[in-house]
């Protein structure tokens, strides 16, 4: 809906004493007046983002750049040329062709650097990641010539590459965990989740899954419809999923048709502080319903449900126009004052510090919040994000201090960048699968070695010989969980990592 279609469904004050005509004469004054010359488009901006700062947390005003950077993940693709690629130092190292892109199919292939587009060098001249991405994509079908040094061959490669829609995965892992358990990770929720999570339980149900892990810690969020659809493959025939509420908004009921693919399945809801929104709508339902058993720590709460507005400039106002409840009645969004955005953004911090993340007891929850279940009468809580049937505490000694400052650094993916280009052929010819890699390969020693003497250059050193001992077990963990991802895909990399992850091994206990 935009602004200058949908006048007539907003009552407007035009009197000489409105508001809106004294917003007016304040940006015509200063436009007109003011000593110094002034950007009356960012004057408006900024009007725009003040009277929406003293809303809620989550009204917002996007530029149409940032409307484009917002879409892009959710909407499902992007056009250009295919490639995951990573910066090291200053060159782009191509990581992964994009399977069937325009890359690929071109003949880009993995450890290749690109170092010029279109003649123009981007490689050794310091050049933002954000400017090679725009010389990188482009219109749908235009042609893009890129150089390219290639391990092994002494000559400078040309290929010219014709863009396309590249299509942008929200599900990071799909793989059986255990005989009989399939394990999904869904990073968002977009336009292509629900074929993408359909595709997924399609291949484990082929595999012989009985029971499901359903992981969605770190999820943000994303559409509601996709969240709706991915709960209706667990629930039964009318059963609420979730229903949205407002002053102008009338209650509007999502409910399930009753045609979901695993109705009966065990399953098991994988979250933590950093799951929101549409992933804690999935979440509440499961829970409510009684479907499946959460696991990990209490989630986000964001519950607030915006409009999207479009401006006739292709910018955007995202306007809080709901809640979001959850079947038994639970609001999931989190307490907040209105203005009040540095004390809501410090929210994880505090948590933290009230010792939430490491202790259940540290979660405090009035009578007045509390729910039951609606088959099973279990005791469930509102008040802001979604309690988990079993908590699991943050380890806060697995990720040392060194560890968490060599990754700020970058220290460890470029070691990790490194040692991939220079034995992916070796790796590739040693490990035929998956499997047997996982079994067999260790990072080896002198890779450690080496992070720790970059991380000595730039002044991170281990406080004693307990926290380098501490740190080197999980380092390694990870430097082979990034080869794996490497050498096949993210759902490698989680089949690796998670076998340390203590959410992860409650859900599989309990499984």
């Amino acid at each position: 809906m935009t602004i200058g279609t949908a006048h007539a469904q907003f009552k407007i004050n035009s009197g000489p004493d409105s508001p809106l005509r004294k917003l007016q004469l304040a940006e015509m004054a200063i436009n007109n007046l003011y000593v110094d010359s002034v950007d009356e488009k960012r004057l408006v901006e900024d009007a725009i983002r003040g009277m929406l700062e003293k809303l809620d947390p989550h009204s917002s005003y996007l530029t149409p750049k940032e409307v484009k950077a917002a879409n892009e993940p959710l909407s499902g693709g992007f056009e250009g040329i295919g490639v995951q690629f990573n910066m090291i130092e200053d060159t782009l190292m191509v990581i992964q062709p994009v399977v069937n892109g325009p890359s690929e199919k071109a003949g880009i292939v993995a450890g290749d650097r690109i170092v010029s587009v279109n003649d123009t060098a981007i490689a050794g001249v310091k050049m933002s990641r954000e400017d090679i991405m725009k010389r990188l994509r482009g219109p749908k079908n235009t042609k893009v010539k890129l150089g390219v040094i290639r391990s092994g061959i002494k000559d400078r490669l040309t290929f010219n590459v014709t863009r396309d829609k590249i299509p942008v995965k929200t599900i990071d892992a799909v793989y059986m965990i255990r005989p009989e358990v399939g394990y999904i990770r869904i990073g968002s929720f977009g336009a292509t989740t629900y074929d993408e999570f359909m595709e997924g339980m399609k291949k484990l149900d082929g595999q012989g899954m009985k029971k499901l892990v359903l992981d969605l810690q770190e999820n943000g969020g994303g559409y509601l419809q996709a969240a709706v659809q991915v709960a209706n493959e667990f629930l039964r025939n009318n059963d609420m999923i979730v229903y949205t509420d407002g002053r102008q908004a009338p209650r509007m009921e999502y409910r399930a048709k009753g045609n979901g693919s695993f109705t009966d399945g065990q399953v098991v809801v994988l979250v933590d502080s950093y799951t929101a929104s549409a992933a804690e709508i999935v979440t509440g339902a499961i829970q409510d319903q009684d479907r499946g058993t959460v696991v990990g720590r209490r989630t986000y709460g964001k519950g607030l449900v915006q409009r999207p507005l479009d401006l006739p400039d292709g910018s955007m106002i995202r306007l809080t126009t709901a809640h979001y409840y959850t079947p038994t009645g639970r609001c999931i969004q989190k307490p907040y004052t209105k203005g009040g955005g540095k004390d809501y953004a410090m929210d994880m911090i505090n948590r933290l510090k009230s010792g939430e993340l490491t202790n259940a007891d540290s979660v405090h929850f009035a009578d007045s919040l509390k729910y039951y279940t609606l088959r099973e009468h279990r005791t469930v809580y509102g008040g802001g994000g979604i309690m988990p049937d079993h908590f699991v505490p943050l380890d806060t000694t697995k990720y040392t201090k060194l560890h968490r400052e060599l990754a700020a650094r970058n220290i460890i993916i470029n070691a990790n960048l490194r040692y991939i280009d220079t034995h992916r052929k070796e790796l590739r010819n040693t490990y035929k699968s998956f499997a047997d890699f996982k079994e067999r390969f260790e990072i080896p020693q002198d890779v450690i070695d080496g992070i720790m003497k970059e991380g000595e250059k730039q002044n991170i050193k281990p406080k004693d010989d307990e926290e380098l001992n501490k740190t080197t077990p999980y380092l390694k963990l990870q430097m082979k969980a990034l080869v794996a991802r490497d050498l096949w895909d993210m759902t490698e990399y989680f089949a690796i990592i998670n076998e340390t992850n203590d959410i992860v091994l409650k859900a599989l206990e309990i499984l």
